[in-house]
């Protein structure tokens, strides 16, 4: 494995051969990039990306060598560090972030020979596939938890931009809660940011003086699951189990799981079998899984919980599912019907039940 900086990946440039795309594969080990919008560290977003990553090491040993760059970000710096990888001759790219989805396009037309995957972007190309996780199915677990936990019905929701990956999560988290709760209601507020602590802690505070007694995050520090604990309210990480930072307080998390994607991505460049197109995974593919349950989430919370993660595995069970009602409460999913895969990826308004402005 190699880490570079953005200055040893322009360094390397000039030391280093292109190599031949079309050399066959099995002659030497296949080099992957990824390319992370934030710090590595030990939780959270980037780490959970660098987690696949390690899992390709391990499953493929010398056949594979792994390089990544991180806190990397949008605009020209991300489209910098993707045409850098491609320049030294990669085989495959994974720009892991929405944002980075104009940056990998923009690159990928410049080295048609390579290929790139965005995480969570919306448009593939010959050589771009996309790929990304349901999220919306692991808001809509939390949901029902948070319908059997909270007191105030109200929750506070720290969303990071207006963007139909952010609102279909809220949406299908107080879809959820409102099936067992109706009295419950959602108040969200933008961070306008993935990452941004003191905006964070500051959105977290606010929620919590308007009363909300159950905090969720889409949004990628620590900061929301630490103030819960400092405030004594309940809270839910997001992407890794963040227990550490509220061991009172976390009453579970989601927790992306890329691994078994990245190994089978690689394995198909392997096979020469490589693709573009859209992938989404989901419960049903483990992509996302629900860390331990705190002592606060009860045998009544757990059972619905158990239910719906079953038919989410069965296929049987689908968050967006009418009746569905927007914001002014009209009617906008039939009973009996569903929003299609199209129509959820660009969702751009709220469900009844939420308290904010989508933005759009």
């Amino acid at each position: 494995m190699k880490y570079f900086s953005l200055f040893a990946l322009i360094l390397s440039c000039s030391l280093f051969p292109v190599s031949v795309f079309g050399l066959p594969l099995d002659s030497r080990p296949i080099r992957v990039g990824f390319v992370y919008p934030g710090q590595v560290g030990a939780f959270g977003w980037s780490f959970q990306h660098d987690q696949g990553r390690r899992a390709v090491e391990e499953h493929f040993g010398d056949r594979v060598i792994t390089s990544y760059v991180e806190s990397v970000p949008s605009g020209a710096d991300a489209e910098h560090a993707l045409s850098l990888f491609a320049r030294q001759g990669y085989d495959l790219v994974f720009a892991a972030s929405f944002d980075f989805m104009d940056p990998t396009l923009t690159v990928a037309a410049r080295f048609p020979h390579t290929r790139f995957e965005n995480a969570m972007g919306y448009f593939s190309a010959p050589n771009v596939a996309v790929y990304g996780i349901r999220f919306h199915e692991g808001r809509a677990i939390l949901g029902t938890i948070a319908a059997h936990v909270t007191r105030s019905n109200i929750i506070g929701y720290v969303a990071a931009l207006p963007v139909p990956e952010v609102i279909r999560g809220i949406n299908a988290f107080t879809l959820a809660l409102r099936r067992l709760n109706p009295n419950a209601v959602v108040k969200v507020i933008f961070v306008n940011a993935w990452y941004d602590p003191g905006k964070e802690r500051a959105v977290a505070e606010r929620l919590v003086e308007m009363g909300a007694d159950v905090l969720i995050q889409h949004t990628d520090s620590s900061v929301v699951v630490q103030l819960a604990e400092e405030r004594g309210v309940m809270v839910f990480g997001k992407s890794s189990d963040m227990s550490r930072f509220g061991p009172n307080s976390q009453l579970t998390a989601t927790v992306d799981h890329w691994g078994d994607y990245y190994i089978h991505r690689v394995q198909a460049v392997l096979d020469g079998a490589w693709e573009p197109g859209i992938f989404l995974g989901g419960v049903q593919s483990n992509m996302i899984r629900i860390a331990p349950f705190s002592a606060a989430v009860g045998p009544a919370a757990r059972r619905d919980v158990y239910a719906m993660q079953d038919g989410l595995q069965r296929g049987t069970f689908f968050p967006f599912c009418g009746p569905v009602r927007n914001q002014a409460g009209a009617l906008v999913v039939k009973e009996g019907e569903c929003l299609t895969e199209a129509r959820i990826r660009i969702m751009n308004w709220f469900v009844e039940g939420v308290q904010g402005d989508p933005g759009y």
